[in-house]
């Protein structure tokens, strides 16, 4: 089919599509190896990429149970990391106009790349293709590599000992990393950090994650007085400023008004003097 003028080529929006799909989706081999690691079963971590579907809630699920938290910790971090989804479906119920049997099946695929992809398109025919591709690659991928991942910790055993505990924060911090791109979006990251590492020797595992979420409406706060600080000074910078206005025009206005009174002052000595020149010389003759 042919492109309208202006349109991106539906081969480009694939391309684009299944190159994030793939590149995402080799992260299931992380999350399989961290999930078994931390005594789930193959049953049950395949049943969390298949139904949860959100790689940053299932490595935070898995991550908390690892560390000795309990199940319900686990999980709350995981539903607060997983909120956004419902976010990114509000945009993208307008954006690609799905028709309402197919959402209930699309809103699966309600992720932040899909979202991204979508969002990067011109139009809604090559948003709805990217969204299609990117979810379906990803999804088949990364349920693949769960699988295959999960497979090889039990064949490995204990993967504290070779090291793959690690797995699941390096891609986490990974997927994250891309994701703060404004100082406020890295400020409200770095006092989660701080919160979280600060809270884990005196709190149970899983609780200072929760914590940290607090991270940010807290610099969103300081951002507001912030910026309401500016207002306030930009407010009296510019009231100075009229008043200083206000202050000259009125200068002006009362320089122009002292100098034409003595232009007329000037004017009316002239006639005058005028005047007299012309009487005396009438006496005189």
């Amino acid at each position: 089919m042919r492109n309208r003028p202006g349109e991106k080529p539906d081969g480009a929006v694939v391309r684009d599509a299944l190159g994030v799909g793939i590149a995402v989706g080799l992260s299931g081999f992380a999350f399989g190896v961290t999930s078994a690691g931390s005594g789930l079963s193959l049953l049950q971590t395949c049943a969390l990429s298949l139904l949860v579907f959100t790689g940053a809630s299932q490595f935070a699920l898995v991550g908390a149970l690892a560390a000795g938290g309990g199940a319900v910790t686990a999980a709350a971090g995981a539903f607060f990391l997983g909120v956004r989804n419902a976010f990114y479906g509000l945009r993208l119920s307008q954006l690609l106009a799905l028709p309402r049997a197919v959402r209930p099946f699309a809103a699966q695929w309600v992720i932040d790349e899909t979202t991204a992809v979508s969002l990067a398109q011109p139009t809604r025919r090559s948003a709805r293709i990217g969204f299609l591709v990117t979810g379906l690659s990803l999804y088949l991928l990364w349920n693949l590599t769960t699988l295959l991942g999960a497979l090889g910790a039990e064949a490995i055993g204990d993967t504290d000992a070779w090291g793959l505990d690690a797995a699941g924060p390096a891609v986490f911090l990974a997927l994250l990393a891309p994701m703060l791109r404004t100082g406020t979006e890295r400020a409200v990251a770095a006092l989660a950090v701080l919160l979280g590492l600060g809270l884990l020797p005196v709190l149970p595992a899983g609780v200072p994650v929760l914590v940290a979420a607090l991270a940010a409406p807290a610099v969103l706060w300081a951002h507001g007085r912030k910026n309401d600080a500016r207002v306030d000074a930009r407010d009296v910078a510019r009231d100075e400023a009229r008043d200083t206005t206000r202050e000259e025009a009125r200068d002006a206005a009362r320089d122009a008004a002292r100098d034409e009174a003595r232009d007329t002052t000037r004017e009316e000595a002239r006639d005058a003097a005028r005047d007299d020149a012309r009487d005396v010389t009438e006496e005189d003759r």
